[in-house]
């Protein structure tokens, strides 16, 4: 049997506001990735997006689905 999990990715709004778009850093997001995969988890399925923030601004999203086996 297997259980499920859904992980969004952010950067911070700050970054948004100031870097115009706040685009993902790739080390925070490896290092969040191998954290879950030291728990077990697989990446399943990932899609990308571009979240509003405030009303002028947008940031750069991940939505991970993860997947283990139940223990």
């Amino acid at each position: 049997m297997k259980e499920y999990r859904v992980f969004l990715y952010t950067e911070g709004m700050l970054s948004s506001i100031f870097l115009n778009g706040g685009k993902v850093n790739p080390v925070r997001l490896t290092n969040a990735l191998n954290d879950f995969a030291k728990e077990g988890w697989q990446v399943k399925t990932m899609e990308r997006e571009n979240r509003r923030t405030l009303l002028f601004f947008s940031r750069e999203a991940f939505i991970f689905v993860l997947e283990r086996e139940v223990k």
